[in-house]
Protein backbone atom coordinates (compact mmCIF):
# COMPACT_ATOMS: atom_id res chain seq x y z
CA UNK A 1 0.00 0.00 0.00
CA UNK A 2 1.36 3.55 -1.35
CA UNK A 3 0.93 6.22 1.53
CA UNK A 4 -1.81 7.86 -1.07
CA UNK A 5 -4.04 4.63 -0.55
CA UNK A 6 -2.75 4.64 3.17
CA UNK A 7 -4.10 7.79 3.47
CA UNK A 8 -7.16 7.63 1.28
CA UNK A 9 -8.09 3.82 3.43
CA UNK A 10 -7.50 6.13 6.96
CA UNK A 11 -10.03 9.24 5.56
CA UNK A 12 -12.60 7.04 3.75
CA UNK A 13 -12.50 4.96 7.51
CA UNK A 14 -13.11 8.05 9.48
CA UNK A 15 -16.13 9.07 7.32
CA UNK A 16 -17.47 6.14 8.46
CA UNK A 17 -16.79 6.55 12.05
CA UNK A 18 -17.69 10.11 12.16
CA UNK A 19 -21.26 9.66 10.51
CA UNK A 20 -21.14 6.65 13.06
CA UNK A 21 -20.84 9.39 15.64
CA UNK A 22 -23.35 11.30 14.20
CA UNK A 23 -26.23 9.34 14.73
CA UNK A 24 -25.06 7.08 17.93
CA UNK A 25 -23.24 10.09 19.88
CA UNK A 26 -25.33 13.54 18.79
CA UNK A 27 -27.06 15.19 21.18
CA UNK A 28 -30.39 14.06 19.75
CA UNK A 29 -29.45 11.08 21.99
CA UNK A 30 -29.39 12.84 25.39
CA UNK A 31 -32.51 11.61 26.86
CA UNK A 32 -31.03 8.14 26.64
CA UNK A 33 -28.08 9.11 28.72
CA UNK A 34 -30.33 9.98 32.08
CA UNK A 35 -29.94 13.83 31.96
CA UNK A 36 -25.98 13.53 32.35
CA UNK A 37 -23.81 16.81 31.50
CA UNK A 38 -22.86 17.38 27.74
CA UNK A 39 -19.64 15.84 26.60
CA UNK A 40 -17.55 17.61 23.85
CA UNK A 41 -15.03 15.36 22.01
CA UNK A 42 -12.93 16.36 19.71
CA UNK A 43 -10.56 13.61 17.41
CA UNK A 44 -7.18 14.74 16.58
CA UNK A 45 -6.72 13.53 13.19
CA UNK A 46 -8.16 11.28 10.70
CA UNK A 47 -4.52 10.24 8.46
CA UNK A 48 -3.49 7.49 10.95
CA UNK A 49 -4.74 3.65 11.93
CA UNK A 50 -3.73 4.82 15.46
CA UNK A 51 -5.98 7.64 15.82
CA UNK A 52 -9.05 5.81 13.99
CA UNK A 53 -8.69 2.78 16.13
CA UNK A 54 -9.16 5.38 19.03
CA UNK A 55 -12.26 7.04 17.35
CA UNK A 56 -14.13 4.09 16.75
CA UNK A 57 -13.21 3.08 20.69
CA UNK A 58 -14.62 6.33 21.78
CA UNK A 59 -17.57 5.45 19.77
CA UNK A 60 -17.79 2.51 21.53
CA UNK A 61 -17.04 3.68 25.04
CA UNK A 62 -19.63 6.69 24.97
CA UNK A 63 -22.62 4.60 24.27
CA UNK A 64 -21.39 1.96 26.88
CA UNK A 65 -21.17 4.56 29.35
CA UNK A 66 -24.26 5.92 28.44
CA UNK A 67 -22.56 9.16 28.38
CA UNK A 68 -24.36 12.55 26.68
CA UNK A 69 -21.93 13.48 24.09
CA UNK A 70 -22.31 16.65 21.55
CA UNK A 71 -21.51 16.11 17.90
CA UNK A 72 -18.01 14.73 17.67
CA UNK A 73 -15.56 17.31 15.85
CA UNK A 74 -12.30 15.87 13.88
CA UNK A 75 -9.65 18.64 14.18
CA UNK A 76 -6.99 17.24 11.26
CA UNK A 77 -3.81 17.81 12.93
CA UNK A 78 -4.40 21.80 12.76
CA UNK A 79 -4.40 23.53 15.85
CA UNK A 80 -6.79 26.58 14.91
CA UNK A 81 -9.47 24.20 13.82
CA UNK A 82 -9.39 22.71 17.44
CA UNK A 83 -9.67 26.08 18.77
CA UNK A 84 -12.10 26.60 16.71
CA UNK A 85 -13.97 23.11 17.44
CA UNK A 86 -13.96 23.64 21.32
CA UNK A 87 -15.66 27.43 20.74
CA UNK A 88 -18.83 25.35 19.64
CA UNK A 89 -18.67 22.92 22.33
CA UNK A 90 -18.57 26.16 24.41
CA UNK A 91 -21.36 27.70 22.90
CA UNK A 92 -24.04 24.21 22.76
CA UNK A 93 -23.28 23.64 26.38
CA UNK A 94 -20.54 21.17 27.06
CA UNK A 95 -19.59 20.47 30.61
CA UNK A 96 -16.24 18.74 29.96
CA UNK A 97 -13.66 18.70 26.79
CA UNK A 98 -12.07 15.93 25.47
CA UNK A 99 -9.00 16.34 22.91
CA UNK A 100 -6.01 15.56 22.10
CA UNK A 101 -3.35 18.39 20.66
CA UNK A 102 -0.74 17.73 18.45
CA UNK A 103 0.76 21.14 19.16
CA UNK A 104 1.00 20.89 23.02
CA UNK A 105 2.19 24.37 23.43
CA UNK A 106 -0.37 26.69 20.88
CA UNK A 107 -3.55 25.60 22.99
CA UNK A 108 -2.40 27.19 26.26
CA UNK A 109 -4.52 30.19 25.25
CA UNK A 110 -8.06 27.83 25.05
CA UNK A 111 -6.92 25.97 27.91
CA UNK A 112 -7.43 29.41 29.89
CA UNK A 113 -10.24 30.26 28.59
CA UNK A 114 -11.83 27.29 29.30
CA UNK A 115 -10.66 27.11 32.86
CA UNK A 116 -11.93 30.59 33.28
CA UNK A 117 -15.43 28.93 32.11
CA UNK A 118 -15.04 26.45 34.40
CA UNK A 119 -15.04 24.10 32.03
CA UNK A 120 -12.66 20.67 32.54
CA UNK A 121 -10.15 19.64 29.99
CA UNK A 122 -9.07 15.98 29.52
CA UNK A 123 -5.93 15.53 27.15
CA UNK A 124 -5.49 12.30 25.24
CA UNK A 125 -1.78 11.47 24.47
CA UNK A 126 -0.73 14.85 24.58
CA UNK A 127 0.54 16.62 27.60
CA UNK A 128 -0.48 20.82 27.04
CA UNK A 129 2.53 23.13 28.12
CA UNK A 130 1.12 25.62 30.00
CA UNK A 131 -2.72 25.35 30.82
CA UNK A 132 -4.59 23.86 33.63
CA UNK A 133 -6.49 20.47 32.39
CA UNK A 134 -8.60 18.19 34.61
CA UNK A 135 -6.58 14.90 33.49
CA UNK A 136 -4.09 13.85 31.20
CA UNK A 137 -4.44 10.54 29.73
CA UNK A 138 -1.07 8.98 28.22
CA UNK A 139 1.52 6.54 28.72
CA UNK A 140 5.30 7.26 29.61
CA UNK A 141 6.42 8.66 26.53
CA UNK A 142 9.88 8.56 28.18
CA UNK A 143 9.53 5.01 28.44
CA UNK A 144 8.38 4.92 25.01
CA UNK A 145 12.12 6.10 23.37
CA UNK A 146 14.18 4.26 25.77
CA UNK A 147 12.53 0.94 25.13
CA UNK A 148 12.70 1.35 21.63
CA UNK A 149 16.37 2.33 22.75
CA UNK A 150 17.38 -0.73 24.42
CA UNK A 151 15.67 -3.19 22.09
CA UNK A 152 17.85 -1.89 18.96
CA UNK A 153 20.78 -0.68 20.84
CA UNK A 154 20.59 -4.67 21.74
CA UNK A 155 19.52 -5.99 17.61
CA UNK A 156 22.95 -4.30 16.80
CA UNK A 157 25.15 -4.89 19.78
CA UNK A 158 25.85 -1.54 20.13
CA UNK A 159 27.30 -1.14 17.07
CA UNK A 160 25.93 0.78 13.48
CA UNK A 161 23.83 3.04 12.64
CA UNK A 162 19.69 3.93 13.38
CA UNK A 163 17.51 6.33 11.50
CA UNK A 164 14.54 7.60 13.88
CA UNK A 165 11.79 9.06 12.19
CA UNK A 166 10.81 11.52 14.77
CA UNK A 167 6.71 13.16 15.82
CA UNK A 168 6.68 16.61 15.70
CA UNK A 169 9.09 18.38 17.76
CA UNK A 170 6.14 20.64 18.61
CA UNK A 171 4.32 18.06 20.68
CA UNK A 172 5.50 16.66 23.97
CA UNK A 173 5.13 13.41 22.66
CA UNK A 174 7.61 14.07 19.76
CA UNK A 175 10.21 15.82 22.69
CA UNK A 176 10.01 13.05 25.00
CA UNK A 177 10.52 10.49 22.99
CA UNK A 178 13.51 12.17 21.08
CA UNK A 179 15.13 13.38 23.92
CA UNK A 180 14.51 9.83 25.70
CA UNK A 181 15.95 7.95 23.06
CA UNK A 182 19.28 10.24 22.20
CA UNK A 183 20.01 10.07 26.24
CA UNK A 184 19.72 6.53 26.55
CA UNK A 185 21.43 6.10 22.98
CA UNK A 186 24.47 8.48 24.27
CA UNK A 187 24.53 6.74 27.74
CA UNK A 188 23.92 2.72 26.93
CA UNK A 189 25.43 3.03 23.16
CA UNK A 190 27.70 5.39 21.87
CA UNK A 191 29.01 3.31 19.76
CA UNK A 192 25.45 3.65 17.28
CA UNK A 193 24.93 6.90 15.62
CA UNK A 194 21.41 8.12 15.54
CA UNK A 195 20.47 10.16 12.60
CA UNK A 196 17.24 12.30 13.50
CA UNK A 197 14.46 12.75 10.56
CA UNK A 198 12.31 15.05 11.73
CA UNK A 199 8.77 14.23 10.09
CA UNK A 200 6.41 16.28 11.75
CA UNK A 201 4.18 12.65 12.09
CA UNK A 202 3.56 12.77 8.23
CA UNK A 203 4.54 9.42 6.68
CA UNK A 204 4.94 10.68 2.82
CA UNK A 205 7.69 13.50 4.78
CA UNK A 206 9.19 10.49 6.70
CA UNK A 207 9.46 8.36 2.99
CA UNK A 208 11.37 10.95 1.41
CA UNK A 209 14.15 11.29 4.11
CA UNK A 210 13.98 7.58 4.55
CA UNK A 211 14.84 7.09 0.99
CA UNK A 212 17.92 9.68 1.38
CA UNK A 213 19.14 8.61 4.55
CA UNK A 214 18.99 4.92 2.81
CA UNK A 215 21.21 5.90 -0.14
CA UNK A 216 23.56 7.85 1.70
CA UNK A 217 23.66 4.99 4.27
CA UNK A 218 23.40 1.78 2.78
CA UNK A 219 24.92 0.43 5.77
CA UNK A 220 21.87 1.40 8.17
CA UNK A 221 20.97 -1.25 10.42
CA UNK A 222 17.77 0.00 12.46
CA UNK A 223 14.84 2.15 12.34
CA UNK A 224 13.25 3.86 15.12
CA UNK A 225 9.55 5.08 13.96
CA UNK A 226 7.61 7.02 16.67
CA UNK A 227 4.39 6.36 15.37
CA UNK A 228 3.54 3.73 13.49
CA UNK A 229 0.20 4.62 12.38
CA UNK A 230 1.52 7.52 9.79
CA UNK A 231 4.96 5.40 9.25
CA UNK A 232 4.53 1.93 9.17
CA UNK A 233 3.41 1.54 5.51
CA UNK A 234 5.48 4.10 4.01
CA UNK A 235 8.36 2.90 5.58
CA UNK A 236 7.46 -1.28 4.34
CA UNK A 237 6.83 -0.09 0.95
CA UNK A 238 10.16 1.81 0.45
CA UNK A 239 11.98 -0.60 1.74
CA UNK A 240 10.00 -3.44 -0.44
CA UNK A 241 11.01 -1.31 -3.25
CA UNK A 242 14.33 -1.18 -2.39
CA UNK A 243 14.66 -4.84 -2.00
CA UNK A 244 15.52 -4.39 1.69
CA UNK A 245 12.49 -5.48 3.61
CA UNK A 246 14.44 -8.57 4.81
CA UNK A 247 12.68 -10.98 7.23
CA UNK A 248 13.97 -11.12 10.79
CA UNK A 249 16.82 -13.28 11.25
CA UNK A 250 17.89 -13.09 7.38
CA UNK A 251 21.01 -11.61 6.42
CA UNK A 252 20.92 -7.45 5.50
CA UNK A 253 17.74 -7.65 7.47
CA UNK A 254 17.20 -3.75 8.90
CA UNK A 255 15.74 -3.77 12.72
CA UNK A 256 12.69 -1.80 13.08
CA UNK A 257 11.09 -1.14 16.40
CA UNK A 258 7.54 0.89 16.39
CA UNK A 259 5.32 2.73 18.60
CA UNK A 260 1.78 2.37 18.41
CA UNK A 261 0.81 -1.21 18.83
CA UNK A 262 -2.11 -1.19 15.74
CA UNK A 263 -2.90 -4.62 14.02
CA UNK A 264 -0.78 -3.59 11.16
CA UNK A 265 2.60 -3.47 13.15
CA UNK A 266 1.19 -6.87 15.03
CA UNK A 267 0.92 -8.52 11.92
CA UNK A 268 4.52 -7.00 10.76
CA UNK A 269 6.19 -8.62 13.82
CA UNK A 270 4.35 -11.81 12.77
CA UNK A 271 5.62 -11.27 9.20
CA UNK A 272 9.04 -10.98 10.15
CA UNK A 273 8.51 -7.32 8.51
CA UNK A 274 9.58 -5.06 11.87
CA UNK A 275 11.17 -6.58 15.01
CA UNK A 276 9.03 -4.93 17.82
CA UNK A 277 6.44 -2.21 18.82
CA UNK A 278 5.48 -0.85 21.87
CA UNK A 279 1.84 -0.84 22.34
CA UNK A 280 0.05 2.61 23.22
CA UNK A 281 -3.13 1.78 24.77
CA UNK A 282 -5.98 3.30 22.45
CA UNK A 283 -8.77 1.45 23.66
CA UNK A 284 -7.44 2.56 27.22
CA UNK A 285 -7.18 6.18 26.04
CA UNK A 286 -10.67 6.27 24.92
CA UNK A 287 -12.49 4.34 27.97
CA UNK A 288 -10.52 6.87 30.41
CA UNK A 289 -10.44 9.83 28.92
CA UNK A 290 -14.46 9.59 28.85
CA UNK A 291 -14.40 8.19 32.42
CA UNK A 292 -12.85 11.38 33.61
CA UNK A 293 -14.58 13.43 31.76
CA UNK A 294 -18.02 12.09 32.55
CA UNK A 295 -16.55 12.50 36.29
CA UNK A 296 -15.27 16.07 35.56
CA UNK A 297 -18.82 17.47 34.16
CA UNK A 298 -19.83 15.61 37.47
CA UNK A 299 -17.80 17.73 39.93
CA UNK A 300 -15.58 14.53 41.09
CA UNK A 301 -12.13 14.89 42.07
CA UNK A 302 -9.21 12.95 41.90
CA UNK A 303 -5.74 13.05 43.59
CA UNK A 304 -2.22 11.72 42.38
CA UNK A 305 -1.46 7.64 43.78
CA UNK A 306 -2.23 4.50 41.99
CA UNK A 307 -5.50 3.64 40.55
CA UNK A 308 -7.65 0.49 40.08
CA UNK A 309 -6.64 -0.23 36.78
CA UNK A 310 -3.41 -0.64 37.09
CA UNK A 311 -1.76 2.59 36.44
CA UNK A 312 -0.57 5.30 38.45
CA UNK A 313 -1.85 9.15 38.57
CA UNK A 314 1.08 11.81 38.65
CA UNK A 315 0.66 15.66 39.61
CA UNK A 316 1.97 18.20 37.07
CA UNK A 317 2.58 21.74 37.27
CA UNK A 318 -1.02 21.94 35.38
CA UNK A 319 -3.16 19.26 36.54
CA UNK A 320 -2.84 15.45 37.12
CA UNK A 321 -1.65 12.60 34.49
CA UNK A 322 -2.74 9.25 34.75
CA UNK A 323 -0.41 7.24 33.38
CA UNK A 324 -1.37 4.14 31.49
CA UNK A 325 1.02 0.68 31.14
CA UNK A 326 2.48 0.91 27.15
CA UNK A 327 4.19 -2.50 26.60
CA UNK A 328 6.91 -3.62 24.38
CA UNK A 329 5.74 -6.39 22.08
CA UNK A 330 7.56 -8.68 20.34
CA UNK A 331 7.12 -12.06 18.76
CA UNK A 332 7.16 -13.63 21.81
CA UNK A 333 4.18 -12.29 23.05
CA UNK A 334 2.54 -10.39 19.85
CA UNK A 335 -0.55 -13.50 20.00
CA UNK A 336 -1.36 -11.94 23.69
CA UNK A 337 -4.94 -11.50 23.75
CA UNK A 338 -4.65 -8.56 26.27
CA UNK A 339 -3.24 -6.10 24.25
CA UNK A 340 -5.55 -4.25 22.43
CA UNK A 341 -4.30 -4.48 19.31
CA UNK A 342 -5.41 -8.08 19.13
CA UNK A 343 -8.75 -7.50 19.95
CA UNK A 344 -10.12 -4.83 17.21
CA UNK A 345 -9.91 -5.40 13.08
CA UNK A 346 -6.78 -4.54 11.16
Amino acid sequence: MNVRTSRIAASAAAVVILAGFATACGRGEASDSGGKPAIGIDLPRADSDFWNSYAQSVKQDASAQGLNTLPVSNSQNDVTKLVANVQVFENTGAKAVVMAPQDTGAIASTLDRLAKKKIPVISVDTRPDKGDVYMVVRADNRAYGTKACEFLGAQLGGKGKVAELQGALSSINGRDRSEAFADCMKTKFPGIRVIELATDWKGDVASAKLQSTLAANPDLGGIYMQAGGVFLQPTLALLEQKGLLKPVGEAGHIAIVSNDGIPQEFDAIRKGQIDATVSQPADLYAKYALFYADAAASGKTFKAGPTDHGSTIVQLPNGLEDQLPAPLVTKDNVDDKALWGNNVSG
